[in-house]
């Protein structure tokens, strides 16, 4: 399928090796060629650097640039290490008390560019709506700071600051190793809460029971489990227990017996290991002229029907009009229709009480406690734009609500594992019977098909399968967890989200709908692009510490002060050559005895490239491009009063966003029951006793 068929896209700068570029190419878009007439023009200069370019004004332009147009540093230089420090993630990469170290890859900037297409797809829509092109503004900074969600929580909460965490992954309260040493290489492997982990946690239980090892787990009670809360010195033990059991495991016993017996557990991959995978073979996903990937997702196209009107709501954004079914939870689906709703659409979440999200359930912070479902500031940020409506789908009944949903969504989103829509009569085959132009995506960690298609993962998994955790660290040490806050999470929504936005317009114009699988591991794969590159040509890559080949020179080096650090890139040997002018041959000496901030400026005024590690509270209370792009939504929670919510990182200069506060648990069910699916006060009452909206 071709979304963007007879589209061209005009490039600027050194965007056509980017991401974004190849985004749009994988839905159809022609790449190249002059400004005028192009229908998308997409730069990594900024808007003020176009300003006097003949950009049609039907046309959608965007910028990706490391500090966003506008604002006092959007002439500042960056590049990906730079902006990675500004952005906060990465201040918290790397082990605890020693030098922060880059993720592999331009993490921060395939962020960036992802978020870019969802923003260029839903001004594509908009386009279809009102006819008129727009500016697409994108902070790779700000991206950065965005799915950095625990760490800006816990400042604006408690006044604490998550620290890099090695090879743990901090939750909030907790830091939970999930990086293990085998006899032949690494394994990512978590221990996860409630009825999501209680099975896998068992399985290795038993197993470590079965080989001998010490096992203080054994009579653990894993439906109550909870990985926030778990005193420090039980986890000590238990990670000791586990660390003794991986060190006698090798990769060949993790990728088939592990997966056997259903534990939490991957290989850590290296490039070479990624090309040959068979999921991903199966998958077709590699099968290129290149050899190298270039789709995002896979489309199925659905049958043709009469294309809808051009409609809007009554909310402002870009997709205003838009009604979307979310099926959707914890981080993937939910960032999706977070991103769907702060542009404008219409969602109603479909909840549980007998399964809550996890984001409901993470006790983060001290205003949150574990008897209610409704103050949990991690779910208001990923839940802004929303109603809720409680639903008990084992119960026939509930079909008098939800029947008249899916004929009045225009999308349907879902991110459980593959197989469970269908167990439910709510796959796409299914709902298509009901309303044959829906756009359905399904997000997973494998995608919708493939040997391991309904195995277990998490945004660990995609990270650790797809070789970026494994070419994160120093030459010289182990790998860590790259950006020690959710990647893959948080990158597939964007994907998502624009997949449907511009399947939207295509069934403007056909008629026709669609499901779009998107796969996490995939996605991560496509970041790691030119590491697969290398590894196809025969190189082994490595662990390059924060050096990046396509850089001069470039490093983190300490300023003065506690855990100070500052980012320096010379893109060439001028830059290098101006930078030792300044600081002499020593630069370490020199940048120990200054602040990060005055180091940043001075070395910005002399046109090199630099940025201090920032951590939140630099990010909130001090950092004026942040204050000025409005990277936080001041919105009153029904519950935690006011704090500033992460905002959906995209600046439309057409159209205005207005997002609302995350729903209490059910809030909208009778007012959702009522106004969409057209049932009287008794018929609500009838569902009400029969515990349909449970």
């Amino acid at each position: 399928m071709s979304f963007l068929e007879g589209h061209r896209v005009a490039v600027l700068g050194d965007m056509h090796e980017r991401p974004l570029a190849r985004y749009l190419a994988s839905l159809g878009a022609e790449i190249g060629g002059p400004v005028e007439g192009a229908s998308f023009v997409i730069d990594d200069v900024g808007r003020e650097a176009t300003a006097d370019m003949a950009i049609d004004d039907t046309a959608i332009h965007v910028s990706v640039t490391p500090f966003g147009s506008g604002g006092p540093r959007s002439g500042w230089r960056g590049g990906e290490l730079v902006s990675s420090a500004m952005g906060g993630a990465l201040r918290l990469t790397g082990k605890p008390g020693e030098k922060p170290v880059k993720e592999a890859g331009d993490a921060c900037t395939f962020h960036a560019d992802m978020v870019a297409a969802s923003g260029a797809m839903a001004a594509h829509f908009a386009r279809g709506t009102h006819g008129k092109g727009q500016h697409v503004d994108v902070s790779i900074q700000q991206v950065a700071m965005s799915r950095n969600v625990n760490g800006v929580l816990v400042w604006q909460f408690d006044r604490r600051k998550l620290d890099r965490a090695g090879q743990c992954i901090a939750y909030g309260r907790a830091k939970v190793r999930v990086i293990w040493k085998l006899a032949d290489g690494y394994c990512f492997h978590a221990l996860m809460t409630g009825r999501l982990g209680a099975p896998a946690n068992k399985a290795l239980s038993d197993w470590m029971d079965e080989v001998g090892v010490d096992n203080p787990m054994r009579d653990v009670d894993w439906l109550a489990y909870n990985r926030s809360t778990l005193p420090e010195e039980v986890r000590d033990t238990w990670q000791a227990a586990m660390a003794e059991f991986f060190a006698g495991r090798t990769k060949e016993e993790i990728a088939t017996e592990g997966r056997r017996r259903g534990i939490n557990a991957c290989v850590v991959n290296e490039p070479a290991d990624v090309l040959q995978d068979e999921h991903l073979r199966a998958r077709g996903f590699l099968e290129t002229p290149s050899g190298l990937p270039e789709r995002f997702a896979i489309m199925r196209q659905g049958s043709a029907t009469t294309a809808p009107a051009v409609q809007t709501g009554k909310r402002t954004g870009p997709l205003s009009g838009v009604k979307v079914l979310d099926f959707a939870w914890a981080l993937v689906g939910s960032i999706t229709t977070k991103t769907l709703g702060d542009l404008g659409a219409e969602v109603v979440k479909i909840e549980s009480r007998s399964r809550p999200d996890l984001a409901r359930l993470d006790v983060q912070v001290s205003a949150s406690s574990a008897d209610s479902l409704d103050d949990k500031p991690w779910f208001a940020n990923l839940n802004t734009s929303k109603r809720s409506l409680t639903l008990d789908l084992k119960k026939p009944a509930s079909r008098e609500v939800l029947n008249p949903l899916i004929d009045w969504a225009d999308v349907v989103v879902e991110n459980f594992s593959p197989g469970t829509m269908a167990k439910l009569g709510l796959d796409y085959d299914s709902l298509v019977k009901r309303n044959p132009g829906l756009v359905m995506v399904s997000g997973s960690v494998f995608g919708q098909t493939g040997p391991l298609a309904k195995e277990w993962g998490v945004d660990g998994t995609g990270g650790a399968l797809s070789g970026r955790t494994f070419l994160t660290g120093f030459p010289d040490g182990e790998p860590v967890i790259p950006g020690a806050v959710p990647y893959g999470d948080v990158i597939v929504p964007f994907v998502m989200a624009g997949h449907v936005a511009a399947a939207l317009q295509r069934r403007r114009e056909t008629g026709q709908g669609c499901h779009i699988d998107a796969s996490m591991y995939e996605i991560c794969v496509q970041q790691m692009r030119e590491f697969l590159a290398a590894a196809r040509d025969g190189e082994r890559p490595q662990r390059m510490g924060n050096a990046d080949p396509a850089v001069h020179f470039q490093d983190v080096f300490p300023a003065a002060g506690e855990d100070r650090w500052v980012a320096i890139s010379c893109l060439d040997k001028e830059d290098h050559d101006r930078l030792l002018a300044i600081t002499g041959p020593d630069i370490a000496a020199w940048t120990r005895q200054r602040a990060d901030q005055a180091i940043a400026e001075e070395l910005q005024a002399a046109g090199i490239a630099a940025g201090a590690l920032q951590d939140c509270e630099d990010l909130l209370e001090h950092d004026p491009q942040i204050a000025g792009r409005a990277a936080l939504w001041d919105i009153e929670h029904a519950v935690l009063g006011t704090f500033g919510h992460i905002a959906t990182p995209i600046a439309f200069s057409g159209d205005e966003l207005a997002p609302f506060r995350a729903p209490s648990m059910g809030e909208h069910a009778h007012e959702i029951a009522r106004e969409i699916a057209r049932l009287s006060d008794e018929e609500i009452d009838r569902l009400e006793q029969d515990g349909v909206f449970k």
